[in-house]
């Protein structure tokens, strides 16, 4: 695209995954520009913004920050919505990283407040426009696999604790792999093969609390488990298709992550969901693994702030995004219903729907 102008960017939230935003959007897109970043830990939001070259602000000062125009939302997700919300009434697009919100009202409120102001909302995961994911989009239309059938999926992991430094919210109301991981999974099924229809599932807590080995504030201390940390899924798709979803901080294996459609004419290997490359597999008739060439490869690295960059895009030449606050609600529902019918043993309708977004190709 040509570049008319820049939209800038400000980030609440200078944790983790706060880097990798960063590094991105202050060096891919020119038609983007980071502004500043704030955190309600000063220092924190000050290193930040002095790796990258950015301003440190308070967030009241971010939210009034007259070249802002969308701001990231990367607070835990217990505060995803009440953030979201004060982005909304500052006048500004919020973008927030997944989920949603971690309950349903919650979401539909951001929602209607957006459409109220007239601004757009985006939520994460982005990794969906990656290569590998859109690779797997594109075989998938071209009929390499015939009309899906079924598809398996798994995110299996022993936990948080051995590697984060402050692992307590994982294991309280909110998060739990569902909601923490879930969103991969679930975007890139959605984003593939259409919007659901129903969940039933049965949950489980496999440790009534967990040990921090990590280096960090909580190194040595239990962490009590609040939440369904094994949760089984199925799940079926408004077109027919139906399949199963294993989302765990319970169990090892080192294969974490797995995922297949399986079709008629054959059956295709995604990759890990939370990541933009490959490898992409195909298996048919033929009796053999053929890896397919990625789509675009330009973004099979570590891309994350795509979505944030086709929103930028979209509010310079109109027309939808595609990380959209709609998609992140109907998400949002699958993850909600899947850990509800756990509780209640029961199947869950899923209300909502959503249209697939547009093929990413660069």
């Amino acid at each position: 695209m040509s570049v008319s102008r820049q939209v800038g960017i400000g980030i609440i939230g200078a944790g983790v995954i706060s880097a990798i935003y960063l590094k991105n959007l202050t060096t891919r897109w020119p038609h983007v520009k980071v502004i500043g970043v704030a955190d309600i830990l000063v220092d924190r939001a000050e290193a930040r913004a002095a790796e990258y070259g950015v301003l440190a602000l308070s967030i009241d000062g971010l939210l009034v920050h007259p070249e802002i125009e969308i701001v990231i939302n990367l607070t835990i997700p217990a505060a995803h919505a009440e953030v979201s919300q004060q982005i909304i009434a500052a006048g500004k697009h919020p973008y927030t990283e997944k989920p949603l919100a971690i309950d349903l009202a919650a979401g539909k409120a951001v929602i209607e407040a957006a459409a109220t102001a007239g601004v757009r909302v985006g939520d994460a995961p982005d990794t969906f426009l990656g290569a590998g994911l859109q690779t797997v989009r594109k075989a998938i239309v071209d009929g390499l696999i015939g009309t899906p059938i079924s598809f398996n999926a798994r995110m299996i992991t022993h936990g948080m604790e051995d590697w984060h430094p402050d692992p307590f919210f994982f294991y309280q109301p909110g998060a739990g792999p569902m909601l923490d991981m879930g969103p991969y999974y679930v975007t890139a099924l959605t984003t593939i093969l259409g919007p659901s229809a129903s969940v039933s599932s049965r949950t489980t807590a496999g440790f009534a609390e967990r040990l921090v080995t990590a280096e960090g504030p909580r190194t040595g201390t239990m962490v009590p488990v609040n939440t369904a940390t094994h949760i089984e899924s199925v799940i079926e798709l408004e077109s027919g298709v139906i399949g199963t979803l294993t989302t765990s901080f319970d169990l090892y294996d080192p294969e974490h992550s797995w995922f297949m459609i399986y079709g008629t004419e054959g059956s295709i290997r995604l990759p890990d969901p939370n990541t933009f490359g490959g490898p992409v597999k195909v298996y048919t008739a033929a009796r053999e693994w053929v890896e397919l060439p990625l789509v675009n490869d330009i973004y099979a690295d570590d891309s994350r702030g795509l979505g944030v960059q086709d929103m930028a895009r979209a509010i310079l030449e109109g027309g939808p995004h595609r990380a959209s606050g709609a998609l992140g609600y109907h998400v949002l529902e699958v993850m909600l219903g899947a850990i509800k019918s756990g509780e209640t043993r029961e199947t869950v309708t899923i209300e909502s729907t959503v249209e697939r977004p547009a093929p990413f190709l660069g």
